[in-house]
């Protein structure tokens, strides 16, 4: 009897042990939750902060391509992101600037992603730059915000400069008898049905002059 009382006794004793750690589970896993909790809401002051920033920067590329591009916003507890669509005859250009956390939220990443279809030339399509939580550098953030600006404006110029995308695009001055890209048409002329581009004011009106 002795033996099979020392059972029960071992056996409650692994019950026991096992109740121990799944409250020492719940208990770590709470702390964890409330700790998590406690960041995202330091993680929205962060972002805040960083809004002074980025915002200032990001209109200014809006200001300077006016009507050729449209901003989608979006707004999370655990990230921010604004996503540029711009206006090309030649490709399809998605430019998106987010900021976001980590799993344990300990962390927040910048993130610069550009997508251009058809992929006619090489360009850097994605690059991040990543401060801890309690840390975020502003000075540093709005340095590498600016830094991926530049890498945009100069992917943009150059595709609209890319023989491969102009392929198709590109018409003929009749006066003066260059090609050159559509976009770049200083001026035109449409003349029984058919439009004409020129290179400058003063080849269009030696062309209207003709065409009397």
């Amino acid at each position: 009897m002795s033996d099979l009382a020392s059972l029960h006794h071992r056996i409650d004793a692994e019950f026991s042990s096992a109740e121990q750690r799944i409250k020492e589970f719940q208990s770590t896993q709470l702390q964890a939750y409330e700790g998590r909790q406690q960041r995202l809401e330091s993680l929205q002051g962060v972002y805040q902060q960083l809004g002074t920033v980025w915002r200032p920067r990001l209109e200014a590329l809006v200001e300077k391509f006016g009507n050729k591009v449209e901003v989608l916003p979006v707004v999370r507890p655990s990230m921010r992101e604004a996503t540029f669509k711009f206006q090309s005859s030649l490709a399809h250009i998605d430019l998106r600037f987010s900021a976001c956390t980590d799993a344990d939220v300990s962390k927040v990443i910048l993130s610069y992603d550009l997508d251009i279809l058809p992929i006619l030339m090489k360009f850097q399509s994605h690059c991040e730059t990543e401060f801890p939580l309690e840390a975020v550098d502003l000075e540093a953030a709005g340095q590498w915000i600016d830094d991926r600006i530049i890498d945009f404006v100069k992917t943009y110029l150059s595709l609209h400069e890319n023989s491969h995308y102009l392929k198709g695009a590109m018409v003929q001055d009749p006066i003066a008898g260059v090609q050159f890209p559509k976009f770049a048409a200083a001026a035109t002329v449409v003349k029984d049905g058919k439009t004409y581009y020129f290179i400058g004011e003063e080849t269009r009106l030696a062309f209207e002059q003709q065409s009397k």
